[in-house]
This record gives structure tokens, sequence and C-alpha cells, in this order.
């Protein structure tokens, strides 16, 4: 089970910081991931981190804004946005893995397990 909390309204340039608690199965064999669907549009890849952690890999929308970080010891994934923008206004989901490889970490139909979905909101 996923459980994504974080999401609000914030200003343009502002910085807001997900979260998302796993539970119910060895943290650290999945590869963890963000995704967001804006209202109209499809769900989109935004960050994830394999399970060695090592790795990172981002949107070029995000990237240079966004990181993702895991603490495996307390089953949690993390995406800290910054210099956020109108359309980074979506909602934000969480999502697992046990099996993805590099190649397609940012497909969404490489990850089987999903949160709820945080919601992010940035006013101008």
């Amino acid at each position: 089970q996923l459980q994504a909390s974080g999401g609000g309204l914030v200003q343009a340039g502002g910085s807001l910081r997900l979260s998302c608690a796993a539970s119910g199965r060895t943290f650290s064999n999945y590869a963890m991931a963000w995704f967001r669907q804006a209202p109209g549009k499809e769900r989109e890849f935004v960050a994830a981190m394999p399970r060695s952690g090592g790795s990172t890999y981002y949107a070029d929308s995000v990237k240079g804004r966004s990181t993702i970080s895991r603490d495996n010891a307390k089953n949690t994934v993390t995406l800290q946005m910054n210099s956020l923008k109108i359309e980074d206004t979506a909602l934000y989901y969480c999502a697992a893995s046990a099996t993805v490889i590099t190649s397609s970490i940012r497909m969404r139909s490489a990850y089987a397990y999903w949160g709820q979905g945080t919601l992010v909101t940035v006013s101008s």
C-alpha cells in the first residue's frame, strides 16, 4: 500500500515536499517513482529512483527543480519540488515496481502499485 501526502496550494516560485509511505512489502525491493496527471491530460512521469537508490531519473520538465530521495529504513520516498510553476499543477501519484528495468523506468505501465495521489496546485 502506498500513501502519498504533502500536496497543497502554493504560489509560483514556491516549494513543496511530497512524501509517499509504503507498507505491506519489503520497500527496498521496489523501484519508486512519481507521476502526475493534470486535468485533461494523461498521467506523465516525473521522477524515479531504482531499488538500489544510486541513480535518479527526472522528466525534463522538472529536472533541476526537483529531487527524489528514498529512505529504506522508513519505507518512504520523497519528492522535493522547488521553483514551482503553474504548469506543475496536477495530482501527483507515487508508484512502485519490483520488476522495472532502467530502460522502462519512465514508463507508467512498468509500475504495478500506485498510491491514491496528492493534489498540487500552483497559483500565480
